[in-house]
């Protein structure tokens, strides 16, 4: 594989208004990237597209969404269509994480994560990657995390999301391969973004060292170059996310359990 030119070409970003995926829409217009800029918060995304419009020359569309609900991506995906435009880049990186032991987590707020980090994807890749196949050019990236490589246990949901995210984004790239287009999943570890807030607890990152989203795009972006299935940000994060291939599977569960363990408990 080489360098993807990315110059005039139009990138789709989901969870754009901060973290990872306002990392990824900068350095996208950066490269010569059109982005369009997809999540929930459309005061935070009209300023970002004007920032990225100042500052790069390029055009930045603000299409505001909330894809954990039924409908939305195929609603994005038609709103990108009457603005006549066609996408060569999907970055697939909203997604939302929950922990805490699960018969106290609220259902409604799971089935949300399961629809944002699993459905909404898949629709969306459904949406734009056929385009990039029949002009045999475009780039996938689907951002699952270091919890798709071991059950998670007080996180069970979201660590399945993300395995399935894996799983079913390495499929696509053997699929594609020698088509055109490049499909990559990206896997950061704990990094510093609002997540941890959101969730409300950072007993996820079991005491790990925070990466940065910067630190992540940028893996992305290699990741793509080499023509990787997939891509895990950090060494030691590379190292820990093969401990499933030599240990037992009931194993890996246990040490997860105690390392992810809520302190009150």
């Amino acid at each position: 594989m080489n360098t993807y030119p990315y110059q005039g070409k139009l990138a789709v970003v989901t969870g754009a208004s901060s973290g990872i995926g306002e990392v990824y829409a900068w350095a996208l217009a950066a490269r010569g990237c059109h982005v369009v800029l997809a999540a929930r918060s459309e005061k935070k995304l009209k300023a970002l597209a004007g920032e990225i419009q100042r500052k790069h020359g390029v055009q930045a569309y603000a299409l505001p969404c909330d894809l954990s609900k039924a409908g939305a991506p195929r609603q994005l995906a038609e709103s990108i269509a009457q603005l006549g435009l066609t996408v060569d880049i999907l970055i697939n990186n909203a997604g939302i994480g929950t922990h805490g032991r699960f018969e106290e987590i609220d259902p409604e707020r799971e089935q949300e994560e399961i629809m944002l980090n699993t459905a909404a994807l898949v629709d969306l890749t459904h949406h734009f990657l056929p385009g990039m196949l029949e002009r045999k050019d475009g780039v996938v990236v689907n951002v699952a995390s270091m919890a798709a490589f071991a059950p998670c246990a007080y996180s069970a949901v979201y660590g399945a999301t993300k395995a399935f995210v894996l799983s079913f984004s390495e499929a696509l790239w053997a699929e594609t391969r020698g088509r055109g287009v490049r499909v990559l999943t990206l896997c950061p570890g704990a990094t510093d973004t609002g997540f941890f807030d959101a969730v409300g607890s950072k007993d996820m990152a079991a005491g790990s060292a925070l990466s940065t989203p910067e630190k992540v795009v940028q893996a992305g972006f290699r990741g793509i170059d080499k023509g990787s299935s997939y891509i895990v940000d950090g060494r030691n994060n590379h190292m820990a996310a093969q401990m499933g291939r030599f240990l037992p599977r009931h194993r890996v569960a246990m040490i997860m359990e105690r390392i992810t363990r809520p302190k009150e408990h």
